[in-house]
């Protein structure tokens, strides 16, 4: 066998894995899950599951790592440029777009079987880029504004995730972002005036 090949079927394995275990991951808590049935509802035999993972908890920790470093890869070069002009949405874009290639895993994140500890590391990871940029590019505020500031954002965007997550995740990356971003400068304004602002035009 060619290692081409191999690499081929380490891939459709791993993939046939992970589709079955986010599948179960959406009914029932982790604990519940047993690599038996992981394995039967993934069409593969316990030595291949072993192969790659001690156990389901592995798989798990695995798969959220593979995300965080994603993340960590889109951000970076966006906020390590210098010279380039500070684009919120150039980032939050890239962001939404990392979310849209992991959506199994969003679903499972934001399920009734959420895993609260992997939110609040990407809640976190969030918080620190946001502080480290815009207080770097708002010389004017104060950390403390900016805290608030995420706290605000960041559980808008999860409402916003959520909302795309149940619309199939139809719409892109980049209009989510844009969204995300009109709707945290400007509130209800971005969809045009309305009551009294209305009758006076």
């Amino acid at each position: 066998m060619s290692r081409n090949t191999g690499d081929h079927r380490t891939r459709v394995s791993r993939l046939l894995i992970r589709r079955a275990f986010m599948d179960l991951l959406k009914r029932k808590p982790l604990q519940n899950i047993t690599v038996k049935e992981l394995c039967d509802a993934a069409g593969v035999n316990r030595s291949t599951f072993y192969a790659h993972y001690t156990d389901v908890g592995d798989l798990l920790r695995r798969i959220e790592e593979e995300m965080m470093a994603e993340l960590e890869q889109a951000m970076a070069p966006l906020l390590a440029d210098q010279e380039k002009p500070f684009n919120p949405v150039e980032i939050s874009t890239e962001i939404f777009r990392c979310l849209k290639e992991n959506s199994d895993l969003c679903t499972v994140t934001l399920s009734d079987y959420e895993d609260k500890a992997f939110l609040l590391r990407l809640i976190n990871m969030g918080r620190e880029r946001c502080m480290e940029t815009y207080l770097k590019h708002y010389p004017g505020v104060t950390p403390r504004q900016v805290e608030y500031f995420y706290a605000f954002a960041s559980a808008g965007c999860i409402g916003l995730l959520r909302k795309w997550l149940d619309d199939g995740m139809t719409t892109s990356a980049q209009e989510i972002a844009q969204m995300a971003e009109s709707l945290m400068l400007q509130g209800l304004g971005v969809f045009g005036p309305t009551g009294e602002k209305a009758e006076k035009k």
